[in-house]
C-alpha cells in the first residue's frame, strides 16, 4: 500500500483496528496496534483470498517455516500448522510471552 509521506509521519494514522479475539494459533489474545498482522491460510500467489488476524511474531514464524507452496498444499488448516513439531515447539515458547510481544529476528534456520 502506498501512502504519502504527510500521511506516514502522523500520529493517527495506524493499522485498522483488530476485531477482539484470540490468535488462531497460539490463541493468545490479540491486542490493536503493530503486534498483530494478517495470514491469508492459502497464500494469495496459490489462489488465497481468505484472510485472518495474527500476531505479527507468528505470523513471521509460518513463513520463516514453510514455503508458500507447502502453506497451499499441506498446511493451510490451523489445526495442520499446530500439529507441525517446529510450530508446536514456537507455540510452547511464545505462550509464555505477553500478547504485544514482537521480536524480529524469529527465523527457521532449517530453510537455509
Amino acid at each position: 500500500m502506498v501512502v504519502k509521506r504527510s500521511l506516514r509521519t502522523r500520529s493517527d494514522w495506524c493499522l485498522p483496528p483488530v476485531p477482539a479475539g484470540q490468535c488462531p494459533l497460539c490463541s493468545r489474545p490479540l491486542v490493536p496496534g503493530f503486534s498483530v498482522d494478517e495470514h491469508h491460510l492459502v497464500p494469495r500467489s496459490k489462489g488465497g483470498r481468505v484472510k485472518e488476524t495474527v500476531h505479527r511474531i507468528c505470523h513471521r514464524k509460518i513463513h520463516a517455516t514453510f514455503s508458500e507452496k507447502e502453506l497451499a498444499r499441506d498446511f493451510h488448516t490451523w489445526e495442520s500448522l499446530r500439529t507441525h513439531p517446529a510450530i508446536a515447539s514456537f507455540i510452547r515458547w511464545v505462550a509464555q510471552k505477553p500478547p504485544e510481544f514482537y521480536r524480529r529476528n524469529v527465523t527457521s534456520s532449517e530453510r537455509r
